[in-house]
């Protein structure tokens, strides 16, 4: 039987950990300080072994045709990767794919070994709700490439309970400061649109909730939306009026934030680096989730398509994901190491792509993941609003 090595022991990993025990897949469970390994299995009351995480001790353990996860951090992904080519070992990650990662498809490809990334939460799960969102327009009668079309992919988590800083950290806030630094490009008004502030695009974002209720967040631009209208099945010949995947903040959140937004944009070179360390060790004392505080989280997948002339909606749905924490974990952690867990599945089964690739858009593999979601009480809904 091939063995899962699971990388990271952290909170955001435990549900998607006792998923692979619970299967009957052997599983050894790796961790920088071995204490916190046995801690995670003793609370999760499953039988594993575990390892202090050693890239010797590592490599001497994989085996051909092993499956590694790395849920460390992001910067440690591609030293996973190729020390799994050189075991001829399976590769998954829920991070985004990065140029280094990308640059081992060919040798991956070459070896028949799946180098699979992007299948957590955001990214993930946002993705197979695009992707199928996008086959239900294209299988409608109202399709037609061009209709002028607008989607739009927002994801959040904050605290079930909203307090005055509308937000709360589980780690450290200096990466949450670092991203408000990052650029962002997106589609609006027919035209590609940049940002080198995301907070200065921040725009109010309706979202039709479970009980067919409107609630008002705020919403902006990540990242490099670009690219994802090939990834998701935008043909280069239709028309697209809004294309963008971003993040999802309660409402309030901008003014509450204010003071932040001033600090994060006076933040140049190393002094300003050092500044933001400080601000994010102030946050963390102030505004980390307190034992047993449940965080919630949010994701919309909205497809609105409107007639060539723009003057008419003729096709608009949306999917929908809002899950607090309980007794089973954190919102967070279940969505993206319980997604992460039916990408081992699938892998085992020989379900997916050789060489590098984010998470799977065929429709049967899309929605035999949704459904295992759906198996685990972790609930997917749907609007067809026109």
């Amino acid at each position: 039987m091939q063995t899962v090595h699971w990388l990271g022991a952290g909170l955001s990993s435990l549900p998607g950990i006792k998923k692979v025990a619970q299967s009957g897949q052997q599983l050894i469970l790796w961790n920088r300080t071995l204490a916190k390994a046995d801690q995670a299995v003793a609370s999760l009351g499953i039988n594993v072994p575990t390892k202090q995480l050693d890239w010797l001790a590592l490599e001497t353990e994989v085996n051909s045709g092993d499956l590694v996860i790395s849920m460390l951090p992001g910067t440690l992904h591609v030293q996973v990767a190729e020390l799994c080519l050189g075991q001829k070992a399976h590769f998954i990650s829920s991070s985004y794919v990065s140029p280094e990662m990308q640059a081992l498809h060919d040798k991956a490809k070459s070896l028949e070994l799946s180098f699979v990334n992007e299948v957590g939460l955001d990214p993930g799960l946002d993705h197979l709700l695009a992707h199928a969102l996008i086959a239900e327009y294209q299988a409608s009668d109202k399709f037609h490439k061009q209709n002028q079309h607008s989607f739009r992919s927002f994801c959040g988590g904050f605290p079930k309970v909203a307090n005055d800083f509308r937000y709360k950290f589980s780690w450290s806030p200096l990466g949450v400061l670092k991203a408000l630094k990052s650029p962002a490009q997106w589609t609006q008004d027919g035209e590609v649109k940049r940002t080198e502030k995301p907070w200065l695009a921040l725009s109010d974002f309706d979202m039709h909730m479970s009980d067919a209720s409107l609630e008002t967040f705020q919403a902006y631009p990540n990242r490099d939306s670009i690219p994802f209208q090939q990834q998701y099945g935008f043909a280069s010949d239709w028309s697209i009026q809004e294309f963008v995947r971003g993040t999802l903040r309660l409402n309030g959140w901008s003014d509450a934030w204010s003071e932040l937004f001033i600090e994060v944009d006076n933040a140049v070179g190393d002094a300003g680096m050092a500044r933001l360390a400080e601000l994010s060790d102030g946050l963390w004392d102030k505004h980390q989730y307190d034992e047993g505080e449940a965080d919630r989280v949010v994701l919309s997948v909205e497809l609105e398509v409107k007639d060539p002339q723009g003057e008419q909606t003729i096709w608009h749905s949306s999917y929908g994901v809002d899950e607090a924490g309980d007794e089973r974990g954190s919102a967070m952690a279940r969505l993206v190491s319980l997604t992460v867990a039916i990408a081992i599945e699938s892998l085992v089964a020989g379900e997916l792509a050789i060489g590098v690739s984010p998470a799977p858009h065929d429709e049967k593999t899309v929605t035999r993941w949704l459904n295992e979601l759906d198996k685990m009480n972790e609930k997917v809904f749907r609007h067809q609003l026109v």
